[in-house]
């Protein structure tokens, strides 16, 4: 079965009434956690975007002290979980300084991870990328936004 476009989906959607839009939204929301948790954000986070904010951070902290330490490889598997959990739920906000502020956070986090980082090349190249794309999305904010978080970029370069 090939999916319909975007456009195709917007076109049909505008048709129906809102009861079966309700309808669609559940079901939706039952085939995949992903559709939940965006479905979640939309109706319930999206109006305090620094409250959703914080409780990303406050979940990214947790992650970071449930590392098992024992050796690199587990190090490595799980940050690159926790920033493809961070990736995901900045794609649910869209908002540009939504994403740099939460990627300036994972990067001081690493920064600050014990054992260090700078030991293992891949953890060391992966805040590097990280570090070169906030530098990118730093480009797009407005002028004032752009200078705040240029200083806390240059603090963690």
């Amino acid at each position: 079965m090939k999916p319909a476009t975007v456009v195709q989906i917007k076109k049909e959607l505008q048709h129906r009434n809102p009861d079966e839009l309700l309808q669609l939204c559940l079901r939706l929301s039952k085939f995949k956690k992903e559709n939940k948790e965006l479905l979640t954000y939309l109706l319930f986070e999206a109006r305090d975007e620094e409250g959703y904010v914080e409780a990303v951070k406050l979940e990214v902290d947790e992650l970071f002290s449930k590392i098992n330490t024992n050796s690199y490889f587990y190090i490595k598997k799980s940050i690159r979980k926790i920033l493809r959990n961070l990736k995901k739920y900045i794609r649910y906000s869209g908002n540009k300084e939504t994403e740099v502020n939460l990627l300036l956070y994972f990067c001081q986090k690493l920064k600050d991870f014990e054992p260090s980082i700078q030991k293992n090349t891949t953890l060391n190249n992966l805040y590097e990328r990280q570090l070169a794309y906030i530098q990118k999305k730093i480009m797009l904010l407005h002028e004032d936004l752009q200078y705040d978080y240029g200083l806390l970029l240059d603090k963690l370069e």
